[in-house]
This record gives structure tokens, sequence and C-alpha cells, in this order.
């Protein structure tokens, strides 16, 4: 079987193969990032989306991808401890639900939907939870630990 040519993308150097998704360079949903600008992220690729650290803690991640696009938005990341079908959490953010990539396997991201009525003003609210420092949200990942 012969192999698809590589070809190099003229903006970026990066490879190109034809017939395959064209790798994202820049994280979607950008106003999340500026509205949590004053946490100085810090944002790295992470499988198939960017996740977002302020400090040693991540905090969410932003998807927006070709394979499974019913889990693209921006995907919160519980503090230790916190139930994931907490009432309060699920009245703040209605649309919040479980990623189904992760197959059930981490309980304590949960999803944002891009899809969802109310993903803008979803995402703000997080953000804006963020900026407060909200114990329910962020956790160091062992990595950083």
């Amino acid at each position: 079987m012969k192999r698809p040519v590589q070809k190099r993308a003229a903006s970026s150097g990066k490879s190109v193969v034809p017939g395959r998704a064209k790798v994202k360079l820049k994280p979607p949903f950008p106003f999340v990032l500026e509205a949590l600008e004053p946490l100085q992220p810090e944002v790295r690729r992470m499988f198939s989306g960017f996740a977002v650290y302020a400090g040693d803690r991540i905090v969410c991640m932003l998807r927006d991808h070709v394979k499974s696009p019913r889990d693209n938005g921006v995907w919160l990341v519980l503090a230790e401890g916190v139930d994931p079908a907490d009432k309060h959490l699920r009245r703040e953010f209605p649309s919040l639900r479980s990623i189904e990539l992760l197959g059930g396997k981490i309980g304590h991201w949960l999803l944002i939907p891009s899809d969802g009525p109310d993903f803008e003003a979803a995402a703000a609210h997080a953000c804006e939870l963020l900026l407060r420092r909200d114990p329910r949200l962020g956790r160091v990942p062992a990595s950083r630990r």
C-alpha cells in the first residue's frame, strides 16, 4: 500500500498529509483565554485539545476537533472531592455533562458543549468562577506535584 505524500504547509512548516484533518495550531474559543488573562494562563496541547493551567492547577481544556464533535467545548476540571453530580454546580451549568471520549473513566472532567444554546454564557461564567478562584474548579495534576 502506498503512503500519502507529505507536503510542507507554506505558513507553518508543519507536515500536511492530503486527505487528513489539519492540526489546529491555535486554541479554539479565544474569548476564554482573554477572560482568564489575569491568571496568566499557560496553554499546552493535550490529546485533541488545549489544556489551560493557572499556576500548577489544570483548570480546563479547550477542544474543537472534527473527531468526536459531540465532545467539543470547554472541559472543566473539578477539584479533588467535588462531586460531579453536585446540585449547585448543575444549577449553575445546566448543559454540563460527561465527556463521551473519556468513557466514564475520568469523572472529574465535565463538558460545557460548544453546540449548547448557552455555550458562551456558560463558558464566561466558568471563567468568572476561575478568576474568583472557586474551590470547586481546578486541580494539580500528578505530573506537577
